[in-house]
């Protein structure tokens, strides 16, 4: 046997364990066997071909326990808060972005203008209107609610390439929707947000243009710089920028579990099924908009993963900027690992299918 599978029992021990303290005593106490279970569980994944792909969200499903049973560790340290550190990591994670892109990824929109236009247009019109039709059928207070209007009009995120390509879509056409959606969302995501959430919480949408384009178009732009000059000169910063960026997004959702902690617990699982609701119905009418424009498999395929999956970590950092961290916070925080597990499947279903 080797240590994966020893995690593996590492794993069943611990859920046993957790069982027996959930009855016996409550959920509280079974807090500490809750997290190593996670921990055991993500690192027996990595010894199987098929749930490798899981490992980063089981460790983010740990990190986010953590923050819910001890916030107090995950909120401040000394007089430092640390939702300051928010913002810094959403710029390095977009300047890792940057990094990995280049001038080619925008002649896609030359090559395949049908299929950009589409797929920006779909994601920008659908993701939209379902967080608005969510967030007024919700129980959910206001601001709270907001949050999912907020995770619909992001643009995509890097993810959505990485399952794209799992999916056996058109992986070239996905980088392309992620690119122009990412540049375009400093201008439409305030406008959109103004538009549909103003009646939920107030939108300064001249200000949160400019904290989009501090976050994103400004990172980004340095990041083609570094790629146009150093792309290949400085290997370890090559290697380490994926790795920096999956450290950001974990991070910036384990502080906005434990800012929001409260009302998490209060509701969260509603909020878990309305986000559940938003991204896999994102993914059957981004795939039906396309189907409906006559589009290939491949390409519909590419377009209804680019509509179903949002930047959760740049709508994390526009929520900290407007200073609701806790409540519009709250469902990007739950849409961005959510969006990796549902995405994984569908790009392992996809994946056996014959295009």
């Amino acid at each position: 046997m080797n240590i994966y599978k020893f995690s593996a029992i590492g794993a069943g021990i611990c859920l046993f364990w957790i069982l027996i303290m959930t009855f016996l005593y409550d959920s509280n106490a079974a807090s500490p066997a809750l997290i190593v279970f996670f921990c055991f569980l993500a690192f027996s994944f990595r010894g199987y071909e098929a749930l490798k792909s899981y490992t980063y969200t089981v460790m983010i499903l740990g990190a986010v326990t953590m923050a819910l049973y001890y916030p107090h560790y995950f909120r401040e340290w000394g007089d430092f808060k640390l939702t300051r550190l928010i913002t810094p990591l959403i710029q390095l994670i977009m300047f890792g972005m940057g990094t990995s892109m280049s001038l080619q990824d925008f002649v896609g929109v030359v090559k395949m203008p049908k299929g950009v236009l589409i797929g920006v247009t779909s994601h920008f019109i659908i993701m939209p209107l379902l967080g608005f039709t969510l967030a007024r059928v919700s129980p959910l207070e206001p601001e709270i609610a907001a949050g999912i209007i907020l995770i619909g009009c992001s643009p995509n995120g890097m993810a959505s390439n990485v399952i794209s390509y799992l999916a056996k879509a058109n992986l070239a056409l996905s980088v392309t929707i992620t690119a122009i959606s990412t540049l375009l969302s400093p201008f439409v995501t305030p406008l959109l947000m103004n538009a549909l959430a103003g009646a939920f919480v107030e939108i300064d949408a001249w200000h949160m243009m400019w904290d989009i384009m501090k976050m994103v178009i400004l990172p980004i732009g340095a990041g083609l710089l570094f790629n146009r000059l150093f792309s290949g000169k400085i290997q370890w910063l090559d290697d380490a920028m994926p790795l920096i960026s999956m450290f950001g997004i974990g991070f910036s959702i384990v502080v906005i579990t434990a800012a929001g902690r409260d009302n998490l617990v209060s509701i969260g699982p509603i909020l878990l099924l309305l986000v559940l609701i938003h991204n896999l119905t994102g993914y059957f009418l981004g795939y039906w908009s396309a189907r409906l424009c006559k589009m290939n498999e491949r390409d519909c395929r590419t377009i209804a993963i680019e509509v179903g999956m949002q930047n959760g970590g740049l709508a994390s950092g526009i929520a900290k900027e407007m200073g609701k961290i806790a409540t519009v916070g709250l469902a990007p925080a739950i849409f961005g690992p959510l969006m990796n597990v549902t995405g994984s499947l569908l790009a392992s279903w996809w994946h056996k299918r014959t295009s």
